[in-house]
């Protein structure tokens, strides 16, 4: 298991264990997606972007050149599985684009300021994508 994983591994354990929370992290959701290449589940922990009844998840690799591989999981398989707090459910991610994504990245670059530093670093628009919670 390389570093990252081993640090996902701690940081999922503790947020599974304390309700959602994780000492020394932002607010954070568990995202689960389908691998892209090998079809396997893979969970990730995110920071997010609370928005209104949705979730904004920001794809942005900390200004990385190159796409997170979560964000190219979701492109093959949108159906997601989202933990926040307590709270879990399944939903279909859905990218942002135009002015719904211009808005929403404004939204997460208020809530967390570097990711406008992020979109600066790189050429590549970092993308928005909204997890909504299914309708009751």
């Amino acid at each position: 298991m390389n570093p990252w994983q081993e640090r996902n591994e701690g940081v999922i354990k503790e947020f599974r264990s304390n309700g959602g929370q994780v000492e020394g992290w932002a607010p954070l959701i568990l995202l689960t997606t389908t691998g892209a290449k090998t079809g396997q589940q893979r969970i990730i922990p995110l920071m997010y972007v609370p928005d209104g009844d949705r979730i904004l998840a920001v794809a942005s690799k900390g200004g990385n050149p190159k796409h997170p591989e979560w964000y190219l999981n979701i492109l093959a398989h949108p159906e997601v599985t989202v933990e926040v707090g307590t709270e879990k459910f399944n939903t279909t991610a859905k990218v942002l684009t135009g002015a719904e994504r211009e808005k929403a990245f404004a939204r997460a670059a208020d809530v967390f300021p570097p990711y406008a530093e992020y979109q600066k670093k790189t050429s590549r628009e970092i993308p928005i994508i909204a997890l909504e919670r299914p309708t009751k």
